[in-house]
């Protein structure tokens, strides 16, 4: 999942550092280039033998080290939240993994007071995670919530459009923030499509 996210999101840097200069400093691309790089590298200095728990824990660190700015601390929280929700559990159903989202969900809020609402990568996730657990809730597979995760965070990212930004240097455009995809709404989308075809076969 991890390894599909990063090949997704190295082919989108452009895309992203383009999104990211309506509103910021333009250097999102290159900020999760570096972070998709290090969470790669920990996953292959982990090797086979490393629990998901410890995979996960070191491919957080290894993101946090590496990105810098708000993306680091962001990302890295998210993956060091899912190795939390992971625990030790060799196996996850569905209603564990979305467990492991909503722990990934609760660690990044450790991190930002930012809303769904408030044009940041939080537009894309929360409505990810929602849809995960309602899909395992009824009833759905591990491949079919991540899929519908996935459809969910692209709606929340494309709905950062009509958004005035709250955080970051982009709050000091005001209004003018209003018009382009936020750029972390956006990678958070391309991860989570990545994490849903790499097991929905695409």
């Amino acid at each position: 999942m991890i390894r599909r996210a990063a090949s997704d999101i190295r082919a989108a840097v452009d895309e992203l550092s383009r999104l990211d200069s309506a509103t910021g400093d333009g250097d999102h691309g290159s900020a999760m280039l570096r972070s998709m790089d290090a969470a790669e590298k920990a996953l292959a200095e982990a090797g086979e033998s490393a629990s998901p728990k410890d995979v996960l824990f070191q491919a957080g660190w290894a993101v946090m080290s590496a990105a810098g700015g708000a993306t680091g601390p962001l990302l890295g929280s998210l993956l060091m939240g899912l190795s939390e929700g992971f625990g030790d559990n060799p196996r996850l159903d569905a209603a564990g993994t979305a467990a492991a989202f909503e722990a990934a969900l609760a660690s990044v809020r450790k991190q930002t007071k930012a809303q769904p609402g408030d044009k940041t990568m939080m537009d894309a996730l929360v409505p990810a995670v929602t849809a995960i657990r309602e899909a395992a809730d009824a009833g759905a597979g591990i491949p079919a919530a991540l899929k519908q995760a996935a459809e969910a965070a692209a709606k929340g990212a494309e709905a950062t459009v009509t958004m005035q930004a709250r955080f970051g240097r982009a709050k000091n455009l005001g209004e003018r923030s209003i018009g382009s995809v936020d750029a972390g709404a956006r990678s958070m989308a391309l991860l989570l499509a990545g994490f849903a075809a790499a097991l929905g076969g695409k």
